[in-house]
């Protein structure tokens, strides 16, 4: 299989719509369209992942590191509700929120 190049937000508005787009994916981020067959839970994070580390300077040391530990912990709570059962999903869902507040605090200073 052709390995799949991740798509890097430049920016924090890319990031903002990451984020945007994993509210309405979680909790298994598939694409129901089929044209991303291979857009899942691990593409995704890598995705903001890399996103974050590649905006790091804008968004200096204390809120890159802030916003890579609320991805490990919104990862985890997806992770443990792949069907969206338990509630932690929800909880997942309100960190994107968080993480959308940080991000726009960083866009006001920038």
């Amino acid at each position: 299989m052709k390995s799949v190049k991740i798509r890097v937000s430049q920016n924090i508005p890319e990031l903002l719509d990451v984020l945007s787009s994993m509210l309405v994916s979680a909790p298994k981020f598939l694409d129901k369209t089929g044209w991303l067959p291979f857009r899942n839970l691990d593409y995704v994070f890598q995705q903001l992942n890399q996103g974050l580390n590649h905006n790091r300077r804008t968004l200096g040391e204390e809120r890159y590191h802030q916003l890579m530990g609320i991805s490990d912990q919104m990862r985890a709570l997806f992770e443990a509700d792949p069907e969206d059962k338990t509630g932690e999903t929800t909880k997942g869902c309100k960190i994107i929120h968080e993480m959308e507040d940080i991000l726009n605090q960083a866009r006001q200073r920038a």
